[in-house]
């Protein structure tokens, strides 16, 4: 039943990652300060990580802050030691786990404003976090199920009941995934300071 309703009409939408040279090739050039691979790997994946950021501050601008602190860590942790796994869960665990800290460090703190949300957004923060998580990661980011329960640390039947749930609920307010592919996207101009901002970093650290 869980797999025919999120493997189906449901089924996340395809990644949108940047081509270009392996992960493998790019980390052992970002481990010498190469900015063209540290520039690369940042563009590869700052999609995913905006989305995870976003959905967990509730707030475009912190998120983007937090995409570049989470870049410049990985980076110098890239450094020091192999990544506890495959590339790309690993950078996501590690904003995730960022995301949570400022969050509860903020707690009790007032949210920034908001600019107006198209409504599948308001519906996909209303969602209880175990769920959100797991819907922006399968269907805004079509990661498969066994990558999103390795980001997540959870197993891969918890992963497909949390996406049923969450779809359950995003179906009782009449919110389906037409346009999710554009849900908390991330903007060009965005993307550029994000970018900028963990290149300028990279150097201060390497200087």
């Amino acid at each position: 039943m869980l797999d025919s309703v999120t493997e189906g009409r449901n089924s996340p939408l395809p990644a949108s990652i940047p081509q270009g040279p392996p992960d493998l090739l790019l980390i052992e050039r970002a481990r010498l300060a190469d900015t063209r691979a540290i520039e690369a790997l940042t563009r590869r994946y700052a999609q995913r990580l905006f989305r995870i950021a976003r959905s967990m501050l509730g707030e475009e601008h912190s998120a983007e802050e937090l995409v570049a602190e989470s870049c410049v860590a990985a980076f110098e942790e890239l450094k020091r030691h192999e990544p506890a796994g495959k590339f790309a869960p690993w950078l996501a665990r590690l904003t995730l786990e960022h995301a949570r800290s400022r969050r509860d460090a903020a707690h009790g703190a007032a949210r920034p404003a908001t600019p107006a949300q198209p409504p599948l957004e308001r519906a996909i923060d209303a969602l209880p976090e175990v769920f959100r998580t797991v819907f922006v990661l399968r269907v805004l980011e079509g990661i498969s199920g066994p990558e999103t329960a390795l980001t997540l640390g959870l197993n891969v039947t918890t992963v497909r009941t949390r996406l049923f749930r969450a779809h359950r609920r995003l179906a009782a307010g009449a919110i389906f995934n037409s346009g999710a592919q554009r849900a908390f996207e991330l903007e060009p101009a965005r993307l550029e300071r994000l970018v900028a901002a963990v290149l300028s970093r990279s150097r201060e650290r390497s200087a």
